[in-house]
């Protein structure tokens, strides 16, 4: 089912959140049903670094590819603020659909932008975003490609301000809207009300964060359409990592950690490795 197909329905979308291609396919094994690529979580593990800006169109295009090329559920795509002005967002939406991006998320922030739940964010102008996701509408080429409009105005001009944007922005063409760190859920009832009737609706839920954490089901009762949860595997994966190595430098093994770990057999079995080695035997035979 195609990922527009999929939000018309009442049911809520839960997307995962995914970094690398790895992580993609483990999501896609627990019956997920898409998965989001955040930049916050390839800047995490990529660079070690926060989610400031730091990571690069091209590299972002880079992890798309591996990511489709190893799953086959819809992918949605962080593309933080186009990485430049509406001529960038175009060559952004060409080179990400062109990936395997099946949704854009483009926000409107300056350069360099922020994580969404840190302070000290800036905006640019209402009719430079609105420009920006016309630029982006115009340069897809399927129809299917969706292009989400997000508005990070709740904490720099307040919530009517971020409602007030939120409007031009589905003028403007968005296929969907994502009204940034709601501080409640009467927010994200507001936002419904206001808009729930014509566009489909994203929420971010960032353990931590700025908003408070909510389940898919409770934001479905709400109206909202699309639920990610983007940088909850890093944040899982981290915490592992850092009880893994101080186990393995205590005690000088990793016996003591392996009830929390896949053994060599088992990381094989997860990724398919058997199978593959099989076709490459059936390849070199010749046989069809």
């Amino acid at each position: 089912m195609k990922l527009k197909q999929r939000l018309s329905q009442d049911k809520i979308l839960l997307a995962p959140g995914a970094y690398d291609a790895l992580t993609a396919l483990i999501a896609e094994q627990a019956s997920a049903e898409t998965v989001y690529l955040s930049g916050a979580g390839i800047a995490y593990t990529r660079f070690g670094r926060p989610d400031i800006g730091l990571v690069s169109m091209s590299e972002v295009a880079d992890t798309i590819a591996a990511v489709r090329d190893r799953i086959s559920i819809p992918l949605v795509v962080d593309a933080d603020n186009g990485f430049g002005n509406a001529l960038n967002v175009q060559r952004t939406v060409r080179v990400f659909e062109r990936m395997g991006a099946n949704a854009l998320q483009l926000e409107d922030q300056t350069l360099p932008k922020r994580c969404g739940h840190l302070d000290g964010k800036t905006l640019i102008s209402t009719e430079e975003m609105t420009g920006k996701i016309k630029a982006a509408c115009d340069a897809r080429v399927s129809e299917d490609t969706l292009i989400i409009a997000r508005t990070d105005a709740i904490a720099v001009e307040g919530f009517e301000a971020s409602l007030a944007r939120a409007e031009h922005y589905v003028d403007a063409g968005a296929d969907m809207l994502f009204v940034e760190a709601p501080r409640s859920l009467d927010d994200f009832q507001q936002i419904v009300s206001r808009f729930g009737n014509h566009i489909p609706l994203m929420a971010n839920m960032v353990e931590g964060g700025k908003t408070p954490i909510a389940d898919a089901q409770s934001l479905e009762k709400i109206g909202m359409s699309l639920v990610i949860f983007p940088g909850g595997i890093a944040r899982a994966l981290a915490a592992t990592a850092r009880d893994y190595y101080a186990n393995l430098i205590t005690h000088g093994s990793n016996e003591a950690f392996r009830n929390r770990m896949f053994d060599f057999a088992g990381l094989n079995d997860l990724i398919g490795t058997e199978k593959m080695l099989d076709d490459g035997r059936r390849y070199d035979k010749g046989a069809g």
